[in-house]
Parts: structure tokens; C-alpha cells; sequence
């Protein structure tokens, strides 16, 4: 029952890892963006854990969504430099995510 517990935020940790695997590939291989495509990988990573652990109501979820938060604000932050389409969409797939981890770390 847990993954509804945390459906919201599943499903924005899911949203920000899907946005942040295409923006950090579309950025792999340009060196004016090693470090967006960092903070995406990066992102992506921590989402796709975070989503895993809320689904099978793992340990230390508060714990894991604020650090979250925290990286999907860096990335949020990173993206939000570049005028591409895919770093805005990234963006703001970070920000909602950041903010539903925020509720459940709270």
C-alpha cells in the first residue's frame, strides 16, 4: 500500500528522471554543457532510486526525498541557465519533483 502513500511523488520523481535522461543525453558530448548533462545523470539517478524506494516502502524516505529535493533543485538550478527545450522541460520537471519530495520529507 505504501506506493499510494507516495503516489504524487512517484509520479514526479518518474516525470524528472524521464526529462532529465533525455536532457542529460541531448548535452553528453558538448563541452559547454558537461555540466547540465552532470546534474541530469546525476538527477535522474537519484529520482529513479527515490521512486523505487517510495513504490516498495523502503527505509529512510524522508531521508532520500530531501536530498532529492535537493539535487533536482541543483539540476533545476543548471538547466535553468540554458534556453534549449529540453533543459526548460528538464527544469521544471526538477522543480515539481523537488517540491512533491519536500511533502514527503516534511
Amino acid at each position: 500500500m505504501s506506493h499510494q502513500t507516495y503516489k504524487n511523488c512517484i509520479e514526479a520523481c518518474t516525470a524528472c528522471a524521464v526529462e532529465c535522461e533525455h536532457c542529460g543525453d541531448a548535452c553528453l558530448g558538448k563541452a559547454e554543457m558537461a555540466d547540465c548533462a552532470r546534474a541530469c545523470r546525476d538527477c535522474a539517478d537519484l529520482c529513479w532510486i527515490g521512486s523505487a524506494f517510495m513504490s516498495r516502502g523502503g527505509l529512510a524516505i524522508a531521508d532520500l526525498c530531501r536530498t532529492c529535493a535537493r539535487i533536482c533543485d541543483l539540476c533545476a538550478a543548471e538547466c535553468g541557465k540554458h534556453p534549449n527545450d529540453h533543459c526548460r522541460r528538464c527544469a521544471d520537471a526538477c522543480r515539481r519533483c523537488a517540491e512533491e519530495c519536500r511533502r514527503v520529507a516534511a
